[in-house]
């Protein structure tokens, strides 16, 4: 498609955009190296410290689908400015917390607001971009996705080394006021504001298939959560997650029918080609890759003796790697169709199995020169993986749904990253009780491995069943 009609400043909204989204994933990571100095500084327990972590995932992983969709209603440029406020206005709590509790509410808080900026990413690039330009826009966000999650530790390390033990860990999070407000004025001068006459009116938004979805991830994510902990009973929970599933499933269903408003449109996974399997494959993905940064960083620092900053530099090869690729990956994607993500899952499981058997097997004097190139290795593959999956995925996805549709597809991969961080930390704690350190980070990685395999076998299986790009139809055009 050619770029009549395109907006002139969609490029630098992108960009915008993408600052925004970068800052909210880069708090699901950029806390874990910080985890022994809140409690230090609060002087309370490691489980409490542990929903600092936890509690951001839970609210993010719940409000994911409902902020896509409010932003489906009510435009984007809303949406990004109250998540923002909602965003600053916790990140500044949390800095400033005298206790532990107010920490832990402030992360919920956080978590819940950026759960509304996210799926705004996926939604403008929906409805912008078209055609090769939308692949190339994919790439950039798969690029933010990547990245986010590698230099999470990077910079968590540095600013504790900068300010502190005792109180560096409250600059993680004051760090994100300026920038914030800067975004903000950002938003408000670029973001288009959606036409009064183009927003949905409050009474068709779907609250009761709001809760119905929140309930069916909380019964997923808290037992996830809580498990990373030690506590295993709320895993009876997981017990509901087909009921509420069904209802939420069967509710949205009924909506379409009688051509009500429905938070997500399931029939999407059903007759759009490639969201189904983009879902399975992101999921899988996220959850067998996720833990690959945890057990990495806590065999690091805790069997190597390194510093949280040296560890943290130890991951940015994986950052760089990404850096090349996403990139890249969002520009041939058009071409190549799924078999970019099949070769890109394909290098980065070569990259982890290389870290599993060379890593531990190295003396600290020279982990630098075995760690950096094969940790590099796995970034090249893993920065060609989420932004073709979410091109390919969203391909077909009415503009008009973007936000929710991408928003699914982003829930699925909050769950995925939570599950495998829980599974890798288990596996890993388990096995050391047992065996030295390094047979424990072989066990975890190993486990991440398998899922990785799963999600190759995902992204093969729609590689088999996928056909050429389509041109998206003139019905959807962006508002």
């Amino acid at each position: 498609m050619d770029d009549e009609g395109a907006h002139p400043e969609r490029w630098r909204i992108l960009a915008v955009s993408l600052v925004i989204g970068f800052m909210a994933l880069l708090d699901v990571t950029i806390v874990n190296v910080a985890i022994p100095s809140i409690q230090s500084g609060l002087g309370t327990s490691a489980a409490t410290v542990q929903w600092v972590v936890s509690g951001y995932a839970l609210a993010f992983g719940l409000t994911l689908v409902t902020g896509g969709r409010l932003g489906d209603a009510y435009g984007r440029r809303t949406m990004m400015l109250i998540g923002l406020a909602g965003f600053l206005a916790a990140s500044a709590g949390v800095g400033l917390a005298p206790t532990a509790i107010w920490v832990v509410v402030g992360r919920l808080v956080q978590g819940a607001s950026a759960g509304l900026l996210t799926p705004q990413n996926s939604g403008i690039i929906q409805e912008l971009f078209r055609g090769r330009e939308r692949a190339r826009a994919f790439g950039m966000f798969g690029l933010v996705v990547s990245i986010s999650s590698a230099t999470g530790p990077v910079l968590g390390g540095l600013i504790i080394a900068v300010f502190g033990e005792e109180h560096g860990w409250r600059y993680i999070f004051l760090v994100n006021v300026p920038i914030g407000l800067v975004a903000m004025v950002a938003v408000w001068r670029m973001v288009p504001q959606r036409p009064r006459d183009q927003r949905e009116t409050g009474a068709r938004l779907d609250l009761a298939g709001a809760a119905l979805l929140g309930i069916t991830v909380l019964c997923i994510l808290l037992p996830t959560v809580n498990a990373e902990g030690g506590h295993l009973l709320p895993l009876v929970l997981l017990l509901a997650v087909p009921v509420f599933g069904w209802l939420f499933v069967r509710r949205e269903a009924g909506l379409v029918r009688r051509g009500g408003a429905p938070l997500l449109d399931v029939g999407l996974l059903r007759r759009t080609p490639g969201y189904a399997s983009g879902v399975a494959v992101g999921t899988l993905y996220f959850t067998g890759f996720t833990g690959f940064f945890l057990v990495l960083s806590v065999y690091y620092q805790d069997e190597l003796g390194v510093s949280a900053l040296q560890a943290g530099l130890l991951l940015c090869p994986f950052a760089v790697g990404s850096a090349i690729t996403a990139p890249l990956s969002g520009r041939v994607v058009s071409d190549l169709h799924r078999r970019v993500t099949v070769a890109a899952i394909s290098v980065m499981m070569a990259g982890v199995v290389l870290v599993a058997v060379l890593v531990p097997a190295v003396v600290t004097d020279r982990l630098w020169l075995v760690a950096v190139p094969v940790t590099f290795l796995a970034g090249l593959g893993g920065g060609g993986v989420v932004s073709p999956n979410m091109t390919l995925s969203l391909e077909d996805v009415p503009p008009r749904m973007g936000g929710a549709a991408g928003g699914a597809l982003q829930t699925g991969q909050r769950i995925g990253s939570s599950i495998g961080a829980a599974l890798s930390m288990t596996v890993y704690q388990l096995t050391l009780s047992a065996v030295d350190g390094g047979a424990a980070l072989r066990a975890a990685l190993g486990t991440g491995l398998v899922l990785l395999a799963a999600a190759l076998a995902a992204a093969v299986a729609a590689a088999r069943g996928s056909r050429p790009a389509s041109t998206p139809q003139p019905q959807d055009a962006a508002p």
